[in-house]
């Protein structure tokens, strides 16, 4: 169990570490983050988007 929770930890690490500098070197940018949280959304709230509702994020 020890094992499982201590290569979660440093996959987990690894994964922030390469965001932040994914963010840094601007490959991640404000415009990118706006159409993936409108794409989440409109995944988890279909049945929204099928009722009509905009789930466009400021605009």
């Amino acid at each position: 169990m020890a094992r499982w929770r201590w290569r979660s930890l440093v996959i987990l690490i690894y994964v922030v570490i390469g965001l932040y500098v994914a963010w840094v070197y601007h490959y991640i940018t404000p415009g990118i983050l706006k159409d993936i949280a409108e794409a989440l959304l409109a995944v988890f709230l279909w049945f929204l988007v099928l009722l009509g509702v905009d789930l466009h994020i400021g605009g």
